[in-house]
């Protein structure tokens, strides 16, 4: 007779707090180095300047073991949505630490963001993720419906 392995207790999901920098810092930093971005720690310091702001609209929330570890974070935003006269809940970025990929991290950050959309009355919750990041949209495609939109990005005028 072979036992199942015991389930792992869910993370715990909440706002960001100012003592979570350092583990947010690595948390972002493993973020960054998914997606090949070299990101100062100016520009770290300045998105968490943001994200501890109130009257900013970047938001955070992390994701904490039974430990007291960070082992996810979610940074969102709301957005107008002018064509459905709406405001919508956009995730910019969605990041767990690798050896707590497949604890259901992820899942507990996606479902406060979708319980934070029914609170505060958005329309929905978005976000893009690279093509080639597998993993992720498998499981993107059993919580959310990947829509048709193709993203681009232009710069500024110089000069």
């Amino acid at each position: 007779m072979t036992s199942a392995a015991p389930a792992l207790p869910r993370p715990t999901v909440r706002p960001a707090r100012p003592e979570d920098f350092d583990q947010w810092r690595a948390l972002y930093r493993g973020y960054a180095e998914f997606y090949r971005v070299d990101q100062s720690e100016e520009a770290a310091a300045l998105t968490w300047s943001w994200i501890q702001d109130p009257a900013h609209e970047v938001d955070a929330l992390v994701a904490e073991d039974p430990h007291g570890r960070l082992t996810g974070l979610a940074h969102y935003r709301p957005f107008a949505r002018p064509l459905a006269a709406s405001t919508g809940c956009y995730l910019d970025d969605l990041f767990v630490a690798p050896d707590a990929r497949g604890t259901g991290t992820a899942d507990a950050l996606l479902a406060r963001l979708r319980e934070l959309a029914a609170e505060r009355g958005w329309s929905v919750v978005r976000w893009i993720t690279a093509d080639d990041n597998h993993r992720a949209r498998a499981r993107y495609d059993q919580v959310a419906t990947r829509t048709m939109w193709v993203t681009y990005d232009m710069a500024p005028q110089e000069g």
